[in-house]
């Protein structure tokens, strides 16, 4: 019941983040379109960086507390690597998103670049923990069921 719960939770998070991703993919477009000045995207988006943090970090503890090794080892390289991002940022910049060296130095594209690779990234794992989910709700043969006590056998 626990990895059934632990599946969902993880599922719900992902799909969470994936919608956080499609944002900031837009948010960035907007910037490239000149539709949002470079101090309105940053404050945005640096508004996401340690949720996105905290989710990603307790995506892999819920899988720790499950003792499901594979997939918290398959989800820790990108949990650090969010922390890495966070932890890396020049010292004198707002956040990780900085609106004097957004637009310089190809900045823009990094990042979008970054958010695409994420969303790819957010989407395989939805879908493996759709099916994993699925796995874990019809474990055993649902179709093997006792009689019912209701029908007279011959």
């Amino acid at each position: 019941m626990w990895d059934i719960l632990v599946y969902t939770f993880s599922m719900l998070m992902t799909g969470s983040l994936l919608f956080l991703m499609v944002y900031s993919i837009i948010t960035l477009s907007d910037l490239e379109c000149d539709y949002l000045n470079a101090q309105e995207c940053c404050n945005k988006l640096n508004f996401w960086v340690r949720p996105k943090i905290v989710a990603q970090t307790i995506i892999v503890v819920a899988f720790l507390t499950d003792y499901n090794w594979w997939m918290a080892f398959i989800n820790i390289p990108a949990a650090v690597w969010v922390v890495y991002e966070f932890v890396t940022v020049p010292r004198g910049n707002t956040g990780l998103f900085d609106p004097t060296e957004i637009l310089h130095r190809g900045q823009l594209k990094k990042h979008m670049r970054n958010f695409v690779i994420y969303t790819g990234w957010y989407l395989i794992t939805f879908f493996f923990y759709l099916y994993f989910m699925i796995l874990a709700v019809l474990k055993g043969n649902p179709l093997e069921t006792e009689d019912p006590i209701h029908v007279n056998k011959f």
